[in-house]
């Protein structure tokens, strides 16, 4: 290899009438305004094509004629003009959400952290799921005007690109991503260098460069180590790929983002005064914080954690253990032993804050951490709040399960992005404008029952076509770099049927999502598809974990049934899922089919993305779909049953028998029960209920609002309270809090009295307690009434906390009483509990304080 003594960047000449294509293209609200999309395929359709939608390559592909000819087009400038006018009242738009319904002095700075940016699919910044959701929240944040930015990693490879051996097998290839060609901006310092951030590794600095990636009005900040200022290939090859490497190589990705994110933003002059970790892998960044804050203002790593910790929000995705982001001791002491100096703290200190016991051993969990320095916490659906609670009940001794600090905000998907164009021409003629902006607004979704039926049913069939279309040319594709036979490549072309029912499967290829249950009986499957009156055919995609060998056999054994002379034209396995790939399977199939093993499915998206497509749903009541199925909408495999892992093949078996079952007797025969004009009229009224049942609930922006209602504006209040004009408040907030837990032994709860062990119900009681509550105030603590139905092992289940009021204090002891309604009838167990109170607690649950009687 030879090396250069000087580098160019060649930019393309863009005649001044269209100059404006730039801004277009390096901001990424393209990759959601079809407006926008139209404009640059219109330059060079194919183009647009070869360069997989990235209009910044385009540009500079497209020969200077072309770009001449473009700029003296009449139709051409009218549309470019109608564009840049949009784009320009998108980005200063002083009437956004955000604008209109929060009012402070200060703005706060809302950063937000994740592992993987999934925005087009010319950014390799993505794996999958995780990384579609920080796109999309990304993309419905511009849309609400919030003021938050992204933070995360640009990768030299990205995530993999998968293709199939002859034998099925899962093979990987990481090509190099084309920086320069990609919607990126190189971020420079005031003297117009490129602005540097260092971070701490052992025995050196690491130093990462900045690009930007502008989506809508988002800043998204990615941080590269691929420079010559880092002479070791090691470290250059941190940012090397998206989940790769080894732990070590691991460990320095998050050091690099959690600790050079926060730097980065230092750099920018932009202290964020509220931190959203997406997952744990950036959760070092509250480490940061704390070592800054500790720095300025000379107080202790305990005075800097309480006041830091009012405005950190941690997202967990994982349901199982097994998933959870863990270190061993070693490499926190080879990349922190400086560090926790740093913070006065001593070493089994620092081990502390991430300590997490594993039968015989332990570990520093990335999860454990990031719920030690967050004041709030929260799954990704209501099942999955559910299962955290119960994963990290331990981290909060005597606390009933139900109360543990972990609730949910249920995914959601940027409609603009998933929508086809051509369901968002026919909701346009129908629908309020609005439901382009307004998605969570359920009116705009009730007049989808206006639509009329063959409209609706017709727009549907277009995509399916094309999705067939598109699935026999990737097929062929793939057969031919397989080196397949020919005449194997020749019947590619004839795959599929375009009036068939098409059901898709399209994920993560890990085992418990179960992608193979459809062919646990082989000979029934066959009589499905079969049916030439009435066939069914179907599509999967998905990729396995390079060091996955059990999903690598899943998605072997998928190829091989499709092999089969009796299968063959109604099941393909696609190569290489991706956005571009995800777009065309949610926009075309009738059916989405999900069956993971119930409480394992964090949320899941996908299936929300066929929603407002006009397909259906079918999958175990796991994730988002336990609670958006209703029988109107969809249908379920199974009925929410729950099962140990030693009945797990007894639970493949009875729920692989369900899924075939609904299929044969209910799905299949719904869709080809056509009325004499040829429509399948309950099927359409089905499409209907789904889109205005779930439409408006299962978007970012409800999500995203959410965020900002529950978690984003009521934390940055706490903590804008806390320390301005100065820390006093938050410096007294600390100091209750060590004085609290040092004073919380000494509580006691002295008696409860009932006054009847049996009542009638609409009776009401007064229950009595006396609490001593040593050197503590009644103002420091709630005394509450603890009620609910028993089990059977006489514990109280589904209990209801009533604050109790205090009636008199004497000689250190405390008397609270309060009134109980007895409602309905049965056993009832009452208890009293003692918790601490405080305006900047969100929660009265802490780890250790708590008194039961």
């Amino acid at each position: 290899m030879i090396k250069p003594v000087a580098t160019v960047h060649v930019v393309p000449d863009l005649p001044q009438p269209i100059a404006r294509l730039s801004d277009l293209a390096h901001n990424l609200r393209w990759s959601w305004d079809a407006d926008t999309i139209a404009l640059f395929r219109r330059l060079d359709p194919d183009l647009w094509e070869e360069t997989y939608h990235n209009p910044v390559l385009m540009l500079g592909r497209l020969p200077q004629e072309a770009l001449k000819e473009a700029s003296t087009d009449p139709a051409f400038l009218t549309n470019y003009q109608k564009v840049t006018a949009d784009f320009d009242a998108y980005i200063g738009a002083k009437d956004t959400w955000f604008r209109t319904n929060f009012k402070h002095e200060k703005d706060p700075v809302i950063a937000y952290f994740s592992m993987e940016y999934g925005l087009t699919e010319a950014l390799k910044t993505y794996s999958g799921g995780l990384g579609i959701l920080s796109g999309d929240h990304l993309k419905s944040a511009s849309d609400l005007g919030l003021p938050l930015v992204g933070i995360g990693l640009l990768y030299q490879e990205g995530y993999f690109q998968q293709y199939l051996n002859a034998d099925g097998y899962q093979q990987e290839t990481y090509p190099i991503n084309d920086v320069p060609n990609l919607p990126l901006t190189l971020v420079r310092d005031s003297e117009g260098k490129p602005l540097r951030v260092t971070v701490p590794l052992p025995g050196r600095q690491l130093h990462a460069q900045v690009w930007l990636v502008q989506v809508g009005r988002i800043p998204l900040y990615l941080l590269d180590s691929n420079i010559p200022a880092n002479p070791r290939k090691d470290d250059r090859n941190i940012t090397d790929r998206l989940y790769g490497g080894d732990r070590r190589q691991r460990i320095r990705q998050e050091v690099l983002m959690g600790i050079g994110g926060i730097r980065l933003l230092e750099a920018l002059n932009l202290r964020p005064t509220v931190c959203h970790m997406n997952e744990g892998h950036s959760t070092f960044m509250a480490l940061e914080r704390i070592r800054i804050m500790m720095q300025e203002s000379k107080i202790t790593f305990q005075q800097a954690l309480e006041l830091t910790r009012a405005s950190n929000l941690f997202t967990t995705h994982t349901p199982v253990p097994a998933g959870l982001e863990r270190f061993g001791y070693d490499l926190i002491d080879e990349h922190f032993s400086d560090y926790w100096g740093l913070l006065g703290l001593t070493r089994d200190q620092f081990h502390d804050l991430g300590r997490e016991r594993i039968e015989a051993y332990d570990l520093f969990s990335m999860a454990v951490l990031a719920l030690r320095v967050s004041a709030d916490a929260n799954g990704v659906a209501e099942l999955h709040g559910v299962v955290s609670r119960e994963m990290w009940q331990w981290m909060f001794p005597n606390v009933p399960e139900e109360e543990v600090p972990i609730a949910s905000i249920t995914n959601g998907i940027h409609v603009q992005t998933w929508v086809s164009r051509e369901m968002a021409t026919l909701f346009d003629r129908y629908l309020d404008p609005s439901w382009r902006t307004d998605e969570d607004d359920s009116t705009n979704w009730a007049n989808i029952h206006k639509v009329p039926d063959a409209e609706l049913w017709r727009t549907h069939e277009r995509r399916r076509e094309r999705l067939v279309a598109f699935a026999r040319t990737r097929l062929r594709e793939q057969l031919i770099r397989r080196g397949a036979p020919q005449s194997e490549i020749d019947a590619a072309s004839e795959v599929l049927d375009p009036d068939a029912l098409t059901i898709g499967f399209a994920r993560r290829f890990a085992t418990y999502k179960r992608a193979t249950l459809l062919f646990r009986d082989l000979e029934r499957f066959k009589r499905i598809v079969g049916n030439p009156e009435r066939p069914v055919q179907f599509i999967f995609a998905g990729k396995a974990h390079p060091h996955d060998e059990e999903g690598k056999a899943f998605i072997r054994r998928i190829v091989q049934i499709a092999r089969d002379a009796n299968i063959r034209a109604h099941l393909v396995f696609l190569e290489n899922y991706d956005m571009l790939l995800a777009r065309y399977l949610v926009q075309g199939v009738d059916v989405w089919l999900n069956n993971p093993r119930r409480p394992k499915e964090a949320s899941g998206t996908s299936g929300m993305k066929v929603v407002y497509n006009g397909g259906l749903n079918f999958s175990t009541l796991d994730g988002w779909w336990a609670e958006a199925y209703k029988p109107e909408v969809g249908w379920a495999i199974g009925n929410g049953e729950e099962y140990s892992e030693a009945a797990e093949e007894s639970q493949d078996y009875v729920e692989a028998e369900a899924l075939l079952s609904v299929l044969e007797q209910d799905i299949v025969p719904q869709f080809y029960d056509r009325a004499r004009d040829g429509l399948p009229r309950a099927w359409i009224q089905k499409v209907k209920q789904s889109i205005e049942a779930l439409a408006p609930v299962f978007n970012t922006r409800r999500m995203v609002k959410q965020y900002a209602e529950e978690y984003y504006l009521p934390e940055f209040m706490r903590a804008y309270d806390m320390s301005y004009p100065n820390l006093n408040k938050g410096l007294a907030f600390a100091a209750w809090r060590s004085g609290i837990e040092q004073a919380w032994k000494l509580i006691r709860i002295q008696k409860v009295d009932m006054p009847s062990a049996e009542v009638k119900v609409g009776e009401e009681t007064e229950v009595r307690t006396v609490v001593a509550l040593g050197q503590l105030k009644p103002n420091d603590v709630s005394v509450q009434l603890y009620v609910g139905p028993l089990n059977t092992s006489g514990e109280i289940v589904d209990g209801e906390a009533i604050d109790m009021q205090h009636i008199s204090s004497s000689k250190g002891e405390h008397v609270y009483t309060a009134k109980l309604l007895h409602a309905d009838s049965g056993q009832r167990g009452v208890s009293v509990r003692v918790v601490p109170k405080h305006e900047y607690l969100p929660k009265p649950i802490l780890p250790n304080l708590i008194t039961w009687a």
